[in-house]
């Protein structure tokens, strides 16, 4: 059921289309008598405004429409010179078809207009071959186009919703708030303000899905707040967050900790120190993004951690009361050191979020390797990432150009009546599930023929008196693209041809055979699109998410065990910290695979699965493998014992990701290894071994929440075989999740 905000955009929507098409199309044919003209100046609204699901304000529409215009323009051409032959129409409607739907990749404004794009080209690549009418064409293009931007600047304006940058301000002002002690926010609250940065609670138009520097940036200021409020929420639970901000808690050493009047317990300076830094460094962070601008200075924290670390190698060096009583503050000290670093990581990313300019190497270099690369250089690295089999972006993109170039291929071949409407049901009814799409076409074939009927009744009764269908158009276009997206599939194709049939009979004589052609024309179009459906990677992303994230999971393996060899090998620093960008490059694909998992409803209830717990543990890992040879390499080698602890302990956590790797991609798992264990001495309070410690108990207790969701391999394919889906049009921009 609509809500009144979205029922209300919907009219004010149909006003804008509806006025903007007659306002081109009455004046060209009644006043100049330009068929032509007037066809083009009629359906560039509909394309644009109704066909496409352009996100955003009325300002930001109407700038995506004008900035589209001359793409428009040169598939009207493309489509008139090669409208010269079938096979030359059919091979460039699988060029268009593949670029247009692949354009989703940039974002959710281009994949918005895209199916109103693939329109123009439709329109215009079949017969008859009339070179010689593409000044009218062209003409009455720009006038439609011109016109709906007008109407979206002027007529019932959809106004601008928070930004992007505005909802990470006030997260980031949430963590700050937390770490100065001003709120004390439950962990529900913390998570939840993590919760509102997900995509899919972000207006499309405001999300950072562009590849260039700016919107790179902001998305991984992005994960970053929420990663970082995720901390806070697990440390408020814990109780160490309480520890670090009260005026006390324990420490061990002399020289860094001071006597508490109350009774001598010790406080520990060293967090002390560097948490204020922190929360100061979140509070000047959600300030800039209020003002959209960075603040002038060097990195504040590299240095802050650095020192931070020495003070823990100082004190675990120093004689101390108790070992045991030391543990609880190294254990509090490294999960600060996890939270500076968070804030480390978020501050540079809005950093480069807010300028968006090239940058000197910024540390590690694995992530933030965009700052430093040139425009085209990401841009390329987007389109190759995804020209892939594993990249639902790909899929969608092959799906809907196999299916457009048949029905093109077909029309062409049959000689079918207005054709252009079997592309126009192709590209209006072509799900990402086979299921769906199947939906979508019943309705679709049932509103076509009660329309069909309707339009019938209309031609032979009206006949030829153009004068009325001039006054049924307007009115009837206002109904159909206002009831269409309130009521269904069905209304809308039913409408659709009621609008299509008063608008072709007053461009050319026309009797009932006109809804004959229409019926025949869409239920053409839905088999063509049903088959590819059908062909072409048929359960959507379902599987494609299991794939992704069984890959993603076999990558985060050996990069736990090789961060921990390069902490522990001897001498200190022989051991190269493990590459990263594989794993990265998984992550991306896992990231857009979740993304179309989260708009197939049917298809996400059917698996129990956290891939979104998948994609915070893989962060983490990735996070880890950054930060720890970066600040945590001891100076001298490690105790023996512990060092071989630690890398057992890698060990088992890397079984476990392989485990849960094939879990999701349906195999048999090996064998669990892990057995238990006499009790183990206490670890030797080093902060090396300490914050390893810490990082591998948190990995290891979530993966065993995700793998406690993940079936069976039979389980699984008993469900793959019985489970169906629904998705969203490969065409439109669609929901993102993550």
């Amino acid at each position: 059921m609509k809500g009144g905000a979205e029922r209300a955009e919907i009219l004010h929507r149909s006003v804008r289309v509806a006025l903007a098409a007659s306002a081109g199309f009455y004046p060209f044919l009644y006043g100049l008598g330009e068929p032509v003209l007037a066809l083009y100046a009629l359906f560039a609204p509909i394309a644009l405004g109704l066909l496409s699901s352009i996100p955003g304000s009325g300002r930001q529409r109407a700038a995506v429409m004008l900035k589209a215009l001359p793409v428009g323009l040169v598939l009207v051409a493309l489509g008139t010179v090669l409208a010269v032959q079938t096979w030359a129409a059919v091979l460039g409607m699988l060029v268009v078809g593949f670029l247009l739907a692949f354009a989703a990749i940039a974002g959710p404004r281009p994949a918005g207009a895209a199916p109103g794009l693939q329109l123009f080209y439709i329109l215009a690549c079949f017969p008859p071959y009339e070179p010689q009418t593409l000044g009218p064409r062209l003409t009455g293009l720009t006038v439609g186009v011109v016109l709906l931007a007008l109407c979206e600047l002027f007529l019932l304006p959809q106004p601008a919703g928070e930004t992007y940058r505005w909802s990470l301000a006030k997260a980031v002002a949430t963590a700050g708030d937390t770490l100065a002690g001003r709120t004390s926010p439950s962990p529900e609250v913390l998570r939840a303000a993590g919760t509102r940065l997900r995509l899919s609670k972000i207006p499309p138009a405001e999300r950072p899905a562009g590849p260039g520097r700016a919107m790179r940036g902001l998305s991984q200021a992005g994960s970053g707040a929420r990663r970082l409020l995720e901390q806070l929420a697990h440390l408020t639970e814990t109780g160490q967050l309480r520890d670090l901000l009260r005026d006390g808690g324990w420490a061990d050493t002399r020289d860094d900790c001071r006597a508490d009047e109350r009774g001598g317990a010790r406080i520990d300076t060293a967090s002390q120190w560097l948490l204020p830094q922190v929360m100061s460094l979140c509070d000047d962070t959600a300030a800039a993004l209020r003002a959209g601008q960075a603040a002038a200075g060097p990195q504040r924290l590299d240095a802050a951690i650095s020192a931070f670390q020495k003070m823990r190698v100082r004190q675990a060096a120093e004689p101390a009361a108790e070992a045991p009583a030391s543990m609880p503050v190294l254990r509090r000290q490294a999960a600060l050191l996890a939270v500076a670093e968070s804030v480390r990581i978020l501050e540079i990313s809005v950093r480069v979020g807010l300028d968006g300019r090239r940058t000197p190497p910024i540390e590690p270099r694995e992530l933030f390797w965009y700052t430093e690369a040139a425009t085209s250089l990401l841009w390329l690295r987007r389109i190759v990432g995804n020209m892939t089999l594993r990249s639902v972006q790909f899929h969608n993109a092959v799906r809907i150009a196999l299916a457009l170039g048949a029905a093109r291929l077909v029309a062409g071949s049959l000689d079918l009546t207005h054709g252009f409407w079997v592309l126009l049901a192709v590209l209006t009814l072509s799900r990402t599930t086979v299921g769906e799409t199947w939906a979508a076409i019943r309705e679709a074939v049932a509103g076509n023929l009660v329309g069909a009927v309707a339009a019938g009744a209309l031609l032979i009764g009206v006949g030829q008196h153009t004068e009325a269908y001039a006054a049924i158009l307007a009115p009837g276009m206002l109904l159909a693209f206002a009831f269409g997206p309130l009521f269904g599939i069905a209304w809308a194709q039913g409408l659709f041809t009621l609008v299509v049939a008063t608008a072709f009979a007053q461009i050319a004589p026309a009797t009932w055979r006109l809804a004959e052609a229409r019926i025949v024309d869409v239920v053409t179009g839905s088999v063509i699109g049903l088959l590819c459906a059908m062909l072409a990677w048929p359960a959507g992303a379902r599987q494609e998410v299991r794939r992704t994230m069984a890959g993603l999971l076999r990558e985060c393996g050996p990069l736990i065990k090789g961060t921990v060899a390069a902490l522990t090998a001897v001498p200190p620093g022989s051991a190269p910290a493990p590459p990263t960008l594989p794993a990265l490059h998984r992550l991306r694909l896992a990231e857009s695979a979740y993304d179309q998992f989260r708009s197939e409803p049917a298809a996400r209830a059917s698996v129990s699965a956290d891939w979104h717990g998948v994609l915070i543990a893989a962060r983490q890992i990735l996070l880890g493998a950054q930060w720890l040879p970066r600040f945590d390499m001891p100076a001298r080698a490690l105790p023996p014992d512990a060092a071989e602890r630690a890398r057992a302990d890698a060990r088992a956590a890397a079984e476990t990701t392989d485990r849960l790797a094939a879990l999701c991609a349906g195999e048999r798992p090996p064998p669990d290894g892990t057995r238990p264990e006499p009790a183990r001495p206490p670890t030797p309070p080093l902060p090396t071994l300490i914050d390893v410690e810490v990082w591998l108990t948190s990995l290891t207790a979530q993966l065993s929440r995700i793998e406690a969701g993940l079936p069976s391999a039979g389980g699984r394919a008993a469900a793959e075989a019985t489970g169906g889906g629904t998705a969203r049009s490969v065409t439109g921009p669609g929901g993102h999740g993550s």
